[in-house]
């Protein structure tokens, strides 16, 4: 069905697309009988896909990445077509608008995305009391449902005050998030990628860690690096992650480099992060680089490029934990969740 539609979808803005389509599955999870219609169709739900990383137990290892639900709107839609875990944001202490419009955009023969979106979300504040609220409210499949906050900085905050803003929303989605994902990688906020650098990174994951214990809980802690990283800045993130004690890295965000693309080059030169396929060998390697020089000692989320079972197989291969599907999950539809957890089962 998707396949039928997707041709019609590609027409249209993809941004506007996106809200479309999600407030019709929004609707068609309403209706009487939709959601067990959906977990029907797409869901593959078999204890042996189940799995235990930094504490957590997945029901499967396939994930939604952030950006997609930035908001926390689609929490138990995302569960009833089958996700085992989805991670919201990424979101700041305060709402922001993010970049102008047009801001995301389609590169059909490149199966890719250019998108610069800038963080757009409604604060902190309103994603705490609606994942709050579905909490409170889940049931069935979306009990078992992970769910990570990817926290990043507002745009007006300068980087010396960053840590101030990662702090706020760690504080703020404490009590309703499952694990956290520090973003210092978008491209798309100015002066971001300069946080990754080992001296403030080091202090903003400090400083959270310290603060990581409620009433004897604690939240795993991950950060999401970009892959234009040179191996010796991959050296500083092992370096870091065994330093500081986090759970785990998320490689990889979204790429600057245009290389390879076959698109116009007026398309190519868009400002912003690409993301598919051209990202799939590269977050690869860089799954594959960090499991090795750290002896496998922390877990690892891949995700870029995952457009089919296989591209997910690699990246389990490589060294990942768990896997995340974005620009795939656009290009290929829902149905690649479950070819992705048939293929597992069938191994």
């Amino acid at each position: 069905m998707y396949f039928l539609l997707k041709p019609i979808l590609f027409q249209f803005d993809p941004e506007k697309v996106h809200y479309f389509v999600t407030r019709n599955l929004k609707r068609f999870n309403r209706f009487p009988g939709g959601a067990a219609l959906s977990r029907a169709i797409w869901d593959v739900n078999n204890p042996r896909l189940q799995k235990e990383v930094f504490g957590l137990r997945f029901k499967n290892p396939v994930g939604l990445a952030a950006g997609f639900d930035k908001n926390g709107e689609l929490m138990g839609e995302m569960a009833n077509i089958g996700f085992g875990f989805v991670e919201i944001g990424t979101v700041t202490p305060l709402p922001q608008p993010g970049n102008p419009q047009p801001r995301m955009f389609r590169l059909p023969p490149d199966g890719a995305l250019i998108n610069r979106m800038g963080f757009n979300n409604l604060g902190v504040d309103v994603v705490a009391e609606r994942m709050a609220a579905f909490r409170r409210n889940a049931k069935g499949a979306q009990k078992q449902l992970i769910i990570g906050g990817n926290i990043g900085k507002n745009k007006v905050t300068a980087n010396e005050d960053a840590v101030s803003d990662y702090i706020k929303c760690f504080d703020r989605l404490f009590d309703v998030v499952d694990y956290f994902v520090v973003n210092v990688s978008s491209p798309n906020t100015p002066g971001l990628r300069a946080l990754q650098e080992k001296e403030p990174l080091m202090h903003i994951l400090n400083t959270l860690q310290q603060r990581n214990s409620k009433n004897g809980i604690s939240r795993p802690v991950l950060l999401k690096i970009a892959p234009d990283l040179t191996d010796s800045q991959l050296d500083d993130i092992v370096d870091i992650v065994q330093q500081t004690r986090i759970a785990g890295i998320i490689a990889t965000n979204t790429t600057i480099s245009r290389e390879n693309l076959t698109v116009a080059e007026s398309l190519k030169n868009e400002m912003g992060g690409l993301s598919g396929k051209p990202l799939t060998k590269r977050s690869t390697e860089v799954i594959s680089y960090l499991h090795k020089k750290s002896n496998g000692s922390f877990p690892i989320i891949g995700v870029g490029g995952i457009h089919s079972a296989n591209d997910a197989i690699e990246k389990l291969q490589a060294g990942a934990s768990l896997v995340q599907l974005y620009t795939g999950f656009i290009y290929e539809g829902p149905a690649l969740i479950g070819r992705i957890n048939k293929k597992l089962l069938d191994r």
